[in-house]
């Protein structure tokens, strides 16, 4: 005959199993909005005309032209490429990055002034990208699968009613950061803010804001954002001027040959 539970023991016995079921739930909910953050539409590939604004106390606002391209290749790799047009100490200079489908990512920097392209070791990835607020992991993909997930709670950010969700490294010597924590957006899938956590768990390093957005050709375009290092205030404005969808870019364009000779994707751009 099978013993019956005591009361004390039922009780701890249906508390545990609410507690499993509940996490359960949250951990499924929380990868399953990481999921369709990373799955909105974008289009299949991407080029855009932008301005990145640099903003420290003291000095006047530096403004920096470039030209972004984007293709999401098949089997799910996704290639970028920046250029820099103005000004001229800067001109020229172009990373590429390739987003591979284990979650790794291979970066390529090409400087005018030494006429040779670099790769970017796995040890730069906390490296400032060309001296703004950007990482060199900033400027990468974050497959939901290589992290873990959870909700938060809900917070108003930027007018909005968001998902709060934190992403932790499965393995931290992926990231230069100890975590994220992101304000999403439920009906659009977007980011409205987020909190990146480097030597500090408790206190971000950093904070990007999205302060614009709007429908091109079906498709959301994040127009202006901002990236803040909360240590000095330092600002990295992007603001998009132009941003065309589907335009049928050739894996051609995405190559480090490309990347070392402008002309070869001059006539690519907008």
């Amino acid at each position: 005959m099978s013993r019956p539970f005591s009361l004390p023991r039922l009780i701890r016995h249906i508390v545990l199993t609410l507690l499993l079921a509940t996490s359960g739930v949250h951990a499924d909910d929380a990868t399953d909005l990481a999921q369709k953050v990373y799955d909105r539409p974008n289009g299949r590939d991407l080029v855009t005309l932008s301005r990145m604004v640099l903003t420290e106390k003291g000095r006047a606002p530096r403004i920096r032209e470039l030209v972004t391209y984007r293709l999401d290749k098949s089997g799910g790799e996704t290639a970028n490429l920046i250029r820099f047009l103005n000004p001229e100490d800067i001109a020229g200079t172009g990373l590429l990055s390739i987003d591979k489908t284990d979650g790794s990512t291979d970066q390529w920097l090409y400087l005018p002034a030494l006429d040779r392209v670099r790769r970017i070791s796995s040890e730069r990835k906390g490296g400032r990208f060309v001296g703004s607020d950007l990482y060199f992991e900033d400027l990468q993909e974050h497959k939901p699968s290589k992290e873990r997930h959870r909700l938060l709670g809900k917070q108003t950010e930027n007018g909005i009613l968001c998902d709060v969700l934190e992403s932790v490294p499965i393995d931290a010597a992926d990231s230069v950061y100890r975590k994220r924590i992101s304000w999403i957006d439920p009906a659009t899938a977007i980011a409205q803010r987020v909190d990146y956590f480097e030597k500090e768990a408790d206190a971000p390093s950093k904070r990007w804001l999205l302060r614009s957005k709007k429908r091109n050709q079906g498709y959301w375009t994040l127009t202006d954002s901002r990236m803040i290092d909360l240590a000095n205030g330092h600002e990295t404005r992007m603001v998009i001027d132009s941003a065309q969808y589907d335009q049928k870019l050739p894996a051609k364009l995405f190559t480090p040959q490309t990347l070392a000779d402008e002309s070869l994707e001059s006539e690519y751009r907008p």
